[in-house]
């Protein structure tokens, strides 16, 4: 994917990112659980890593990971410049990610992660979120 913005437009764009309330990521989700009648799920629930959505009756904590801020490997999205901080920065972000999960299930908490880009497909990610609620217990 070659980048049509100047250093200064890409650096301006990427601090307009927030980690809350993405279109592509929390918002779809909620439209699936929403949907898919999937109840039980909480926001901003106080937990290492700050999950997406926490079940806390099944203690299951859900990550919608971006696609390129966490390195998915399907997508292969890194930019052109700056190679170098892109790669530390992804590399950070997926050994944050490691940590996170481990803390977690210490804890006790199953933890899920979806990609970005399995937003596109809600059938396929409601089905996976019944399936684990299921198999933790947990009631639809």
């Amino acid at each position: 994917m070659t980048d049509n913005m100047t250093p200064q437009q890409r650096s301006f764009t990427m601090s307009r990112i927030r980690s809350r309330g993405n279109v592509s990521t929390e918002q779809k989700m909620i439209q699936i659980f929403r949907l898919y009648s999937i109840t039980g799920w909480r926001r901003n629930y106080p937990l290492p890593g700050k999950p997406d959505f926490v079940f806390r009756i099944s203690r299951l904590a859900v990550f919608i990971d971006g696609c390129f801020w966490h390195g998915c490997p399907e997508c292969q999205l890194v930019p052109k410049t700056n190679q170098d901080y892109w790669y530390e920065k992804i590399h950070r972000n997926k050994l944050r990610d490691k940590a996170v999960n481990k803390e977690l299930k210490r804890r006790g908490w199953r933890v899920v992660r979806f990609w970005e880009h399995a937003m596109k497909h809600p059938e396929k990610v409601a089905s996976r979120m019944m399936r684990i609620i299921r198999s933790i217990g947990g009631g639809l």
